[in-house]
């Protein structure tokens, strides 16, 4: 008797060899999408032909553009914002699950040791033929261990583990799209202040320059030389410069705050020093190849959330084949705890289970029609992800040299406003312009040195995202490289 159950186990355990040819229930997911080899928009950039090695987002990109106090606000930033936090809890909830989904591919044991007293009516013969009952007692000691395993023959468990492992680092893929998009919003968010810093030292000046001027004006009126509307006027035009000095000091306040936000503190314990000096854009590279796209996290999150969905249709069709699972026990039963643990009171068995569905109104048919809708949506919202990175560094090139010119254009308007606004100055004290004169050239000279502060505003935001887009610097391109 034994050893033919002996023979049983043996054949068991091999027959997931002889069936593992069956395992057909592998989709292979389409191949990633292929960049152009250079961006349109290659004026004055060069087409390149080949590609830069994938690598990780740099974690200091941001130092391109040479300033210290962005430098010590971009440090602060990964170790306090909650949005960064959260997606970091995320993450290890994901590799969680692929920890849970490995450990399915191995078998379960489990122990247990139980004691138990029973007692059962027994019926016995008194005097006089009445009859009676007593009640026998038992007690049952048991310790005993048992082992079970789910034999994975079409890859059911084996792909849910892929899946997950996909779905994990898709997560951290997430996080690592959600720290450089906050580090750009950073950057961006400060570039704004640092304008904002900027025009006020402009405003700051121009209230003086307008005091000087209605002292002047005022001087002349009272020497009856000019009008009292040329005093109205200058007085019209220190006080609406005055009226912006302070909405420009409260736009600032807001971007201050903003960026506290962003560093996980309260407002107020953020002070960031005024300067009134912008930072430098750093040059763009002639060499910008499409290829730098393959590091972006959020495509590659993309790419794996695709690999995930397919998994999953292993998963689903593998449901329509009979699941195999082996379980072993085996252990000790006695009355008495004495002498529980003796080969006579040993008790052992092993057995296979081999089930199928044979009717589940249409459930695994409609399992695997849903994984393969989800497949074709994550691999739709993947190319589609690759061609809104494409549109948005082209976007973004554009930007970067079109602003190069305007600022050059407009750092010649500024120019010429001033030199204007001298040369009006002159003649009014001269008498040989009406105060009007004076106005006009002041208001085109601020006018045109506060175009001047916006458009490097803009040059500056368009820089930092178009790193963004490339995810991180472009400085990692080899010089000279033919792609």
């Amino acid at each position: 008797m034994h050893n033919r159950v002996l023979h049983l186990p043996r054949f068991v355990f091999c027959l997931p060899l002889l069936l593992s040819a069956c395992a057909v229930t592998r989709v292979a997911p389409p191949p990633p999408v292929t960049a152009p080899a250079a961006f349109k928009e290659d004026t004055p950039w060069q087409r390149g032909t080949g590609a830069a090695a994938a690598v990780a987002v740099p974690d200091d990109w941001w130092t391109l553009f040479g300033d210290p106090q962005l430098n010590a606000l971009e440090a602060r930033l990964i170790v306090g914002n909650e949005n960064l936090k959260s997606l970091a809890a995320q993450l290890a909830s994901a590799r969680a699950a692929v920890e849970a989904s490995r450990s399915a591919l191995y078998p379960t044991l489990s122990v247990s040791a139980g004691a138990t007293r029973d007692g059962n009516p027994a019926q016995t013969t008194g005097n006089g033929g009445n009859g009676g009952s007593i009640s026998n007692t038992a007690n049952s000691m048991t310790l005993g261990a048992s082992a079970a395993w789910e034999v994975d023959l079409w890859g059911r468990l084996s792909q849910a583990s892929e899946g997950a492992q996909a779905s994990a680092q898709a997560s951290f893929d997430d996080l690592a799209a959600a720290r450089l998009s906050a580090q750009s919003t950073l950057a961006q968010t400060y570039f704004s202040l640092r304008t904002s810093d900027a025009q006020l030292d402009l405003l700051t000046r121009s209230v003086a320059a307008y005091q000087r001027s209605l002292d002047l004006t005022q001087a002349r009126y009272d020497g009856g030389v000019a009008a009292r509307s040329d005093v109205l006027q200058a007085q019209t035009q220190l006080k609406s410069a005055q009226a912006q000095q302070a909405d420009m000091a409260a736009q600032r306040a807001t971007l201050e705050h903003a960026i506290a936000v962003l560093l996980g503190i309260p407002p107020s314990a953020l002070e960031v020093a005024g300067v009134a000096g912008l930072p430098a854009v750093p040059p763009v590279p002639a060499l910008l190849p499409s290829t730098l796209l393959e590091r972006r996290p959020d495509i590659a999150a993309a790419q794996r959330r695709v690999a995930a969905a397919y998994a999953q249709i292993g998963v689903a069709d593998a449901s329509y084949f009979p699941a195999l699972s082996l379980s072993a026990s085996a252990g000790y039963r006695n009355t008495s705890l004495s002498n529980l643990v003796s080969a006579p009171n040993f008790l052992w068995s092993l057995g296979s289970s081999l089930t199928e569905a044979i009717f589940d109104g249409g459930q695994r048919k409609l399992a695997s029609a849903q994984a393969r809708a989800a497949a074709d949506q994550a691999t739709s919202t993947y190319r589609q992800s690759v061609l809104t990175a494409l549109q948005e560094v082209e976007d973004n090139l554009v930007l970067a040299s079109r602003l190069q010119e305007e600022v050059a254009y407009q750092a010649d308007a500024v120019a010429a406003a001033q030199r204007n606004l001298t040369i009006t100055n002159d003649q009014y004290a001269g008498g040989t312009v009406s105060y009007l004169n004076v106005v006009t050239a002041q208001t085109a000279a601020f006018t045109s040195e506060s175009s001047l502060l916006s458009v490097q505003n803009r040059q500056l935001a368009a820089t930092a995202i178009l790193l963004k887009n490339i995810a991180g610097r472009w400085d990692t391109i080899t010089p000279g490289s033919k792609g």
